[in-house]
């Protein structure tokens, strides 16, 4: 029996009392002894939380009641056991760091694209209007590594501020085509495709990233797992978290694995 909720939500929102909602927020978290993180910034809020799921859900009602909040959809996920260690709020320049201030998606998104659209269209080879679709997978490296779309485009980054170095390096290959970014909930591929129709390209984002396909689609032309940043690793297509696999110390001298990361949040 899987007791524990899961919930992952973002929203681009302009904040400007962030210590004052940091401690509103980390002590209604406490209470209702909720354990993740929670991200705050000058562009929105970006959070990972675990716990009873009427003491979850309760905790998304009460953000909402803040017009800033209404809007927030979180993606659920259930598990047996509690996934995060403990409980923090953090103040950063950025919900999730790209290091371009000009993109602001509280001014307006890229167009989205629902899952189920997506699935006609690689069902069907093209768009609705008959475009090459491409795939861009805008998470880090060692996540690709544990799933992806079959025959997405993964310029093997290692932090989402690779981003636009590497568009520049591959601009050339998505000319003329209909580009679909993605990600694990929806927030990087949210300002990437921002940045993409920026340099001229026909971006557009996943709405819900990889869990809201899984959530609505399944696993169609999906290939392996999605990495999470908690302590489940990665969730199969039917939201059903995989048995964690313990790193096991590296002889002297040799790299560390990049398998499995532990993190609390994709900030990066």
């Amino acid at each position: 029996m899987s007791d524990v909720l899961n919930i992952s939500a973002y929203l681009f929102t302009p904040l400007d009392d962030l210590e004052r909602l940091r401690s509103v927020l980390l002590e209604r978290a406490v209470r209702a002894q909720l354990k993740g993180t929670i991200i705050l910034a000058g562009e929105g809020i970006n959070l990972f939380l675990a716990g009873e799921p009427g003491a979850v859900r309760g905790y998304v009602d009460d953000l909402r009641t803040d017009p800033r909040f209404a809007a927030l959809t979180p993606k659920e996920s259930w598990n047996e056991a509690q996934p995060f260690g403990r409980m923090l709020v953090k103040i950063k320049n950025e919900i999730i760091r790209m290091n371009h201030p000009t993109i602001r998606p509280a001014e307006g998104r890229a167009p989205a694209v629902a899952p189920q659209t997506l699935r006609r269209w690689l069902d069907q080879g093209h768009d609705d209007d008959g475009r090459e679709v491409v795939l861009l997978d805008t998470r880090n490296d060692f996540e690709v590594d544990h799933g992806s779309f079959d025959n997405a485009v993964d310029w093997r980054i290692e932090k989402f501020t690779q981003f636009p170095q590497a568009l520049q390096a591959h601009r050339g290959d998505l000319a003329d085509k209909t580009v679909v970014s993605f990600c694990t909930g929806g927030i990087r591929c949210e300002k990437a495709a921002i940045h993409l129709r920026d340099q001229g390209i026909d971006a557009h984002q996943l709405e819900g990233g990889i869990l809201g396909y899984f959530e609505h689609v399944g696993g169609a032309h999906w290939n392996g797992e999605c990495f999470v940043f908690d302590e489940r690793v990665a969730l199969a297509p039917d939201l059903s978290p995989r048995e964690v696999v313990e790193e096991k110390p590296e002889p002297a001298g040799r790299p560390r694995r990049r398998g499995i990361r532990r993190a609390e949040s994709p900030t990066d």
